[in-house]
């Protein structure tokens, strides 16, 4: 599932029809990425408009088009935008183009767990002005999320740092990075950790995946867990110990039960 960096990168994919007039709209009406909104609504409201700007916050994208009007965008587990030449058609999962002069702008979901929104007013929407703040900005501070871990005193770190309310952007290998990191194990429970370190690993994190995934694709260094983690019988790139891949509340969780207990716990 695409998490912070990916969205960021898939987020300048379509700065190709940036300025560029939207000439036609093709839309696979009934796809599940549309729950909620007619195709009709979604063509009337894009079609003659130019694409203005795209803001992300966390794993969610905004497209906003000329004469107000704002596109949503989450990718959910497979989606994907991506740059076309103008004459591209689409395929079976192309669920939605946006044609334009210059590009086609393509929005692909195989699996449609992503969803696609419109709202057709000039201001931002919302729901947008009330999403929590994002991990690297200033609002994102220590007693943000001590407050938040002490309400959950019970619940398994990981789990917890895939609550979007919280930890917007971070997703499941992430939230894996920010444990391992912590040298405790994905199982530790809320009220047992520092708080200082949970919101210093979540941004050293967020902004190592920025420099990395978020500007051109690449991974991150061969130190970080991510490197590692993908496949059983992986070994920790800190103490060369073997890495453990288990389930917890229904995600996969990869850990070094070496290095785990060491260090950040409170104490």
């Amino acid at each position: 599932m695409p998490e912070l960096a990916e969205v960021e990168w898939y987020s300048r994919e379509w700065d190709a029809g940036l300025g560029r007039r939207v000439t036609a709209v093709r839309v696979h009406e009934g796809a599940r990425v549309f729950r909620g909104l007619e195709a009709g609504v979604l063509v009337a409201g894009m079609e003659g408009r130019a694409l203005e700007g795209v803001r992300r916050h966390g794993k969610q994208l905004l497209f906003g088009f000329g004469g107000g009007g704002w596109l949503s965008v989450h990718l959910g587990m497979t989606g994907e935008l991506r740059a076309e030449r103008p004459d591209f058609e689409g395929g079976k999962h192309d669920h939605l183009v946006l044609v334009t002069a210059d590009a086609a702008l393509v929005f692909r979901d195989p699996r449609m767990f992503g969803r696609v929104g419109w709202d057709g007013w000039e201001a931002l929407p919302e729901w947008w002005l009330g999403l929590p703040p994002e991990v690297l900005s200033r609002g994102f501070t220590v007693a943000r999320v001590g407050e938040f871990l002490g309400r959950r005193r019970g619940t398994p770190l990981k789990a917890l740092l895939l609550e979007q309310a919280m930890f917007p952007g971070v997703g499941n290998w992430m939230a894996d990075e920010v444990v391992w990191r912590m040298r405790v194990s994905p199982g530790v429970l809320a009220g047992e950790v520092d708080p200082v370190a949970v919101h210093r690993e979540v941004r050293a994190v967020a902004r190592g995946a920025m420099r990395t995934i978020g500007r051109d694709w690449s991974d991150p260094p061969a130190t970080w867990l991510f490197r590692h983690r993908w496949k059983d019988g992986g070994r920790c790139p800190r103490c060369g110990g073997e890495l453990v891949r288990e389930e917890l509340r229904g995600r996969t969780a990869c850990h070094c039960p070496a290095c785990a207990g060491k260090a950040a716990a409170k104490g």
